[in-house]
């Protein structure tokens, strides 16, 4: 019997030009019920929050606290080390940059866990916006989808091509954590992997003499295997870890809180409020990733009530759980201890171990953060895969990206592909300015999901929300305004990177996707 295709032959076009044509909510929906293209329903709420959880919880909670709390210096000094918003800044004031902070970002200090809260007050708008899209919109893609029904075509594919990056370098970034860290934590049971196959091959712009990580390369392949085999075995060992990293943060909270000395909360910020938001800039890394919830709507069985449910309770139960950390981490010792070594590599570990916490409690905690960084990975080589899958059946990427496994029910295709795009890389490369380069990315697109919720409120108000973002156009615009803000506290550098990326992703749309698309002229 063959199959039916249930796209329209004259798919309806929203603008004369190509780039702004807007695709129809109702077709996005039908599509995904498309015979070959259904992706098998099996999560609920709390396997929804837990996702969350486990993609915003990682590393960055066990490392970047420590970093952002000391600050970054650089011995040469560069206009590329700026931030944007001092050269901004000194330019409103003095009309030069004379007195621009070129070799770093000034330490944050225990005002770090005031930097954690504002930026959870930032993405907490950004959520709002996301549950009100991804309950009219329950279809995998997040963003990318979004953007394709409210703002057009050219704006989904540049959005798709951004998320690409935050997935990606991301996780490369972690999977070389990873490595580093259980190769340090090996070594202290006498267990020592080779340099040669345990280090990246290219570092700091020179060969390091090192074949393959491959610790890091491993625990990638070993993850897409599982992504591979279902969604809701990758959900069940999820939850499993997901309850293992929170037990290890709670051990750290109480065993932690007891070796507190309140003389290090002094000075609370260093920096006054500059190295507030510049400390924002840095730990927002450890906030993204509650938006891969939105990528699971297909696979969600009541995605208009659970997505808005799993999006807000993960933030609201990351936020406490950061600052909690960072408060009691900066008691227990100066901020200019994580500045360098082994206390800014890994300062919650290195701060139990210096202080003589019991050797019980620092397993849990290395346990902790392993599990922290594997559940991480999960979760953002999962959300990769359904971004490739979604762009796929629009006709902007390969129709093998959208190809779904008949056993399985799972993209597997995009998921190989995501693996070894993931997993090759980080074998190879050490990423030093990842988090900066998925800060930026992840911004960008809150900003244009936030702009997705205004114009859709106007361009179909009378479409069914089963959750509405109050106060709008104003919560929005606040949004807009603070992730906007977050992006500016980041460096020069950073911003090349970006629209370099960006440039890269226009080629290949104008070249390939835009001759491909539904609406293009035939």
């Amino acid at each position: 019997m063959s199959q039916t295709t249930t796209e329209p032959a004259s798919p309806v076009r929203t603008s004369d030009n190509q780039l702004f044509c807007c695709k129809s909510i109702d077709k996005l929906i039908s599509e995904s019920e498309a015979p070959g293209q259904r992706l098998q329903k099996s999560l609920g709420p709390w396997s929804l929050t837990a996702l969350g959880i486990g993609a915003v919880i990682g590393s960055g909670i066990f490392v970047l606290t420590g970093t952002a709390a000391a600050g970054e210096y650089f011995q040469a000094p560069s206009i590329l080390h700026a931030q944007v918003l001092d050269i901004i800044v000194n330019y409103l004031r003095g009309g030069g940059t004379a007195h621009v902070l070129m070799h770093g970002r000034p330490p944050a200090g225990p005002s770090i866990a005031i930097s954690f809260f504002l930026v959870a007050i930032a993405c907490s708008f950004a959520g709002l916006c996301y549950a009100e899209l991804a309950s009219m919109i329950p279809i995998a893609g997040s963003a990318y989808t979004y953007s394709y029904a409210t703002l057009g075509e050219i704006f989904a594919w540049i959005i798709g091509w951004d998320l690409i990056l935050e997935y990606v370098v991301s996780n490369v970034a972690v999977a070389i954590a990873f490595s580093a860290y259980t190769k340090a934590q090996l070594a202290s049971f006498a267990i020592n992997l080779p340099d040669k196959w345990s280090t990246p091959v290219w570092e700091s712009g020179h060969w390091t003499g090192s074949y393959f990580n491959v610790p890091a390369f491993l625990i990638i392949f070993i993850l897409t295997v599982l992504l591979v085999r279902g969604i809701r075995e990758s959900a069940e060992a999820n939850n499993i870890m997901v309850a293992i990293k929170i037990g290890a943060i709670l051990v750290f909270l109480v065993v932690g809180g007891a070796l507190v000395n309140p003389a290090n909360w002094r000075p609370f910020a260093p920096s006054g409020f500059g190295g507030i938001v510049t400390g924002g800039a840095i730990v927002f890394f450890t906030y993204i990733g509650f938006d891969s919830v939105s990528t699971a709507a297909e696979e969600s069985r009541d995605p208009q009530r659970d997505l808005p449910f799993g999006i807000i309770a993960s933030l609201i139960i990351c936020t406490i759980l950061y600052v909690g950390v960072s408060i009691v981490l900066l008691g227990m010792m100066k901020y200019t201890t994580f500045v360098t070594g082994e206390a800014a590599d890994a300062p919650v570990a290195y701060a139990l171990r210096v202080l003589g916490a019991s050797r019980w409690s620092r397993s849990i905690i290395v346990i902790g953060a392993l599990t922290g960084m594997i559940s991480s990975l999960l979760v953002f080589q999962y959300g990769q895969a359904r971004i490739w899958y979604a762009m796929s059946r629009d006709r902007l990427f390969p129709a093998l990206f959208s190809k779904v496994h008949a056993k399985f029910k799972t993209p597997h295709y995009s998921t190989w592909i995501a693996g070894f795009a993931v997993g090759v890389p980080g074998g190879i490369f050490a990423v030093s300015d990842a988090a900066d380069l998925c800060n930026i990315g992840t911004l960008f697109a809150f900003v244009l999901v936030s702009l997705g919720v205004i114009i859709l409120r106007r361009t179909q108000p009378e479409r069914k929300r089963v959750f509405r973002v109050p106060f709008v156009p104003l919560f929005p615009l606040i949004s807009i305004i603070l992730c906007g803000g977050l992006m500016t506290g980041l460096t020069v550098i950073t911003w090349i990177r970006f629209i370099v990326w960006l440039v890269l992703g226009l080629i290949i749309y104008f070249s390939y996707s835009r001759h491909r698309s539904e609406f293009a002229n035939k």
